[in-house]
């Protein structure tokens, strides 16, 4: 379902309206398509299937590199991500950190930023967007343990409320053998190395 960009812009109009603003002014004439536009780029996640990337898989013992099986873990770093607090309607960005342990089949690593990005643009809570990411990858893949990390500044807590311009969220999703503490201890040292 795309989102509705004349309703949208309609009712920016009426927001404005309703802050005490006069959305004919020049400043705000063009913002409530300026608004819809940007829902629509926010959204278009909504309604999309999150899998859908991750449907084309990799043979790793018949596919064009059998004579290179993973042993160990499959870490994507520093996944670029923004999203929408479904709570206050405000931004929040921050970074995705996603690792799993292949099965017999593995999945370009352009596939799981593309799962990120489907799913955060949505109205979202980042407990959520974490455990959706993850259960996304176990469900699609043959892993045997998936673990997302998502670390993300919020505006309700940096804008508004509480005011803390430096405090970031960071929250753990794990499937599978990263379940076990120590699985994820050390893939979670891991995305940490390096790091200044």
């Amino acid at each position: 379902m795309a989102v509705d960009r004349e309703r949208v812009a309609a009712l920016v109009r009426e927001l404005l309206e309703a802050i005490g603003e006069d959305p004919e002014r020049p400043g705000l004439r063009q913002t409530p398509e300026r608004v819809a536009d940007a829902y629509a780029e926010f959204f278009a996640g909504v309604g999309a299937d999150a899998a859908a990337p991750l449907a084309h898989t990799i043979s790793v013992s018949r596919g064009p590199a059998p004579d290179t099986l993973p042993s160990g873990a499959v870490i994507l770093r520093d996944i670029l991500f923004r999203s929408v607090c479904e709570h206050h309607l405000l931004p929040f960005r921050g970074h995705a950190h996603l690792a799993y342990l292949p099965g017999e089949q593995v999945v370009g690593l352009g596939a799981l930023p593309k799962v990120v990005e489907i799913l955060s643009s949505r109205p979202q809570v980042q407990e959520r967007l974490g455990e959706q990411i993850a259960d996304v990858i176990a469900g699609s893949l043959d892993a045997r343990g998936v673990l997302v990390v998502l670390d993300a500044t919020h505006e309700c807590v940096t804008m508004r409320g509480a005011r803390q311009t430096d405090a970031s969220t960071v929250t753990i999703a794990a499937r599978g053998e990263f379940a076990e503490p120590a699985a994820r201890a050390e893939i979670v040292a891991l995305i940490g190395a390096g790091r200044t």
